[in-house]
């Protein structure tokens, strides 16, 4: 089998591209002897191409094509987001096309059978987990990252990118929330970050030590409205540091019983909760990448066959994305 990958985010630490960077290296690790992984977004002479994020999913691919849908935020909160024009549209109309599409959650998977019109048989769920180097660290190692970033003693945390304001994510709105504890946030940041009125930002930092700073944090908050996984949730459980998040439903279906919830919303009563979180936190879920690359590796099998079958998925009859408007 020859996978063509399309490995254009793997570069960033946060969000998609945390994703693809693991996935990739975990299918490289579980690939068999008569597999090739080519990292392009240019699937000619492939058997299968795999797009890991919206970005690169196409019209007409000349193989089968798998794309990952990470969330339909866009599309739910339309009014928030800016990204509606018909690039967007195309991007959606060729996830539609894809033989199989891959969601982290099943929470994602209803909103693409809502929003897309996708039938539940070619959406696989196939969950995220922690990159390897996210485990408790020592305490003379947490203790050296927060004498070299300035950290405080006791803080709050907050993980994710910061280069542009998100409203589902309502940093702002947190930074903004008198609590009782300093709050960190981490990530890279864009001007609007730079502005928030006490925080500490410590920018993009490595794995190792974004490792010990969520080693080191009394607890991760999560003010989300709505998320496809809460990758950070799973990576802060990892280094037994306690989740307060907003009950939405993928951090619900994914943390269960290991974190605790607040009314969406309510951010006083997230802070509040974050100071009363008891270290330390329970287990993440059992879940590992190398796991993720199995049930991945299986997904491009079951595309190939699909298609050799002749069975392709049949766009005509699936409906234009929710608000896509005249002439999409």
């Amino acid at each position: 089998m020859r996978v063509a990958f399309d490995s254009r985010p793997a570069g960033s630490q946060h969000g998609v591209g945390r994703y693809a960077h693991c996935l990739l290296a975990s299918l490289r690790a579980t690939a068999e002897f008569d597999t090739e992984i080519v990292e392009t977004h240019h699937p000619r002479r492939a058997d299968v191409y795999h797009s890991p994020w919206i970005q690169g999913a196409v019209l007409r691919s000349p193989c089968p094509m798998v794309v990952t849908l990470h969330d339909l935020v866009a599309l739910k909160h339309r009014a928030e987001y800016l990204r509606t024009g018909m690039r967007q549209h195309l991007r959606y109309l060729a996830v539609q096309r894809a033989v199989r599409v891959i969601v982290p959650t099943e929470a994602v998977a209803r909103d693409a059978m809502d929003r897309l019109g996708l039938d539940r048989e070619r959406l696989v769920v196939i969950a995220e987990a922690p990159a390897p180097a996210m485990y408790a660290r020592s305490a003379s190692e947490v203790a050296t990252v927060r004498e070299q970033l300035g950290l405080p003693e006791r803080y709050l945390l907050w993980v994710g990118n910061m280069r542009h304001p998100d409203p589902r994510r309502q940093v702002a709105k947190l930074a903004a929330t008198p609590r009782d504890l300093p709050l960190v946030l981490v990530g890279p940041t864009g001007p609007w970050a730079n502005r928030l009125k006490d925080v500490v930002l410590t920018g993009a930092v490595s794995d190792d030590h974004l490792a010990a700073i969520y080693t080191g944090a009394h607890a991760l908050v999560v003010p989300s409205s709505d998320e496809g996984f809460g990758l950070p949730t799973v990576e802060a459980l990892a280094c037994r540091t306690p989740v307060v998040s907003f009950d939405v439903p993928a951090l619900r279906e994914v943390l269960g019983e290991r974190a605790t919830f607040v009314e969406p919303g309510d951010i006083e009563a997230l802070l509040a909760a974050a100071v009363e979180a008891q270290r330390p936190a329970p287990e993440p879920p059992s879940w590992t990448w190398a796991d993720a690359a199995r049930a991945t590796w299986s997904t491009y099998e079951t595309a190939i066959r699909e298609v050799r079958a002749g069975r392709t998925p049949a766009v005509g009859l699936c409906r234009s994305p929710v608000g896509a408007g005249p002439g999409f």
